[in-house]
C-alpha cells in the first residue's frame, strides 16, 4: 500500500508544523498585512522540504555526531528570538491599524527575507522535528516508502503554509483596530521570550 507512508507523512507534517512557533507567528502576520506574503511562504516551503529531505538522505544521523552544531543553533536562534520579542513589544505599546497608512512602515522585501530565513534556520527545533524525527519515521517506512513519506511530509508543509499565509488576510477586518495589533504583537514578544528562554535553558543544565 504506497498510499499509506504518503498519508503518514502528511499526518506526521502537519503534527510538527501545525503549532504556536516563532516561524507560524512570522507567516501570520505577514498574511495580515499582505506583505510579501508570497515570497514568505515561498522560503518556509523550501526550507522545509529541503530540511525533510535531507534527513531522510540521512543528514540526522550527521547531526547525532555532531552535538556543536546544535548548540552553536540555540545560542543564534535564542539571541535572534529575543531581538525580535524586543521591537513586537516595541510595537505592542505603540500600536498601528491596517489603515493608518501615514504612519504605518512598510517591511523591504529584504528585511522579510531574512527574517523569514533566520527563523527558519537559526531554530534548532526544525532540525530536530525535520532532520531528525522526521529522518527516524521515514527510515522505519523502507525503500522506497521512506521517500513517498518525505513527499507526504513535505505536502503537509505546503497545505499549512498556505493556508496560514494566504488565509490570513480574512483577519484583517478585525485588525484594522489598532488595539488587535496591540494583543498581537504582545503575544508575540512573550512566545519569542519564552522560544529565547526554552533554547537556552538546556545549555545552563
Amino acid at each position: 500500500m504506497t498510499y499509506f507512508p504518503f498519508i503518514t507523512g502528511i499526518a506526521t507534517g502537519l503534527s510538527l508544523i501545525v503549532a504556536i512557533g516563532a516561524q507560524n507567528a512570522f507567516v501570520l502576520r505577514q498574511g495580515i498585512r499582505r506583505e510579501h506574503i508570497g515570497i514568505t511562504v515561498l522560503i518556509c516551503l523550501f526550507s522545509d522540504a529541503l530540511l525533510i529531505f535531507a534527513g531522510i538522505a540521512g543528514l540526522g544521523s550527521l547531526l547525532s555526531v555532531a552535538p556543536w552544531f546544535i548548540t552553536v543553533a540555540r545560542i543564534g536562534g535564542a539571541g535572534f528570538l529575543l531581538v525580535y520579542a524586543f521591537f513586537a513589544a516595541r510595537r505592542a505599546l505603540k500600536p498601528r491599524g491596517l489603515e493608518d497608512s501615514a504612519v504605518l512602515t512598510r517591511s523591504t522585501r529584504g528585511s522579510v527575507v531574512l527574517t523569514a530565513l533566520a527563523l527558519t534556520w537559526l531554530n534548532p527545533h526544525v532540525y530536530l522535528d525535520t532532520v531528525v524525527l522526521l529522518g527516524s519515521i521515514a527510515s522505519a517506512q523502507g525503500d522506497p516508502g521512506r521517500w513517498i513519506f518525505g513527499a507526504g511530509a513535505v505536502l503537509g508543509s505546503i497545505l499549512w503554509f498556505t493556508a496560514l499565509g494566504f488565509g490570513a488576510r480574512y483577519l484583517r477586518n478585525f485588525f484594522a483596530n489598532p488595539r488587535s495589533w496591540r494583543v498581537l504583537d504582545a503575544v508575540i514578544a512573550a512566545l519569542m521570550a519564552v522560544l529565547a528562554t526554552s533554547l537556552l535553558l538546556p545549555l545552563l543544565g
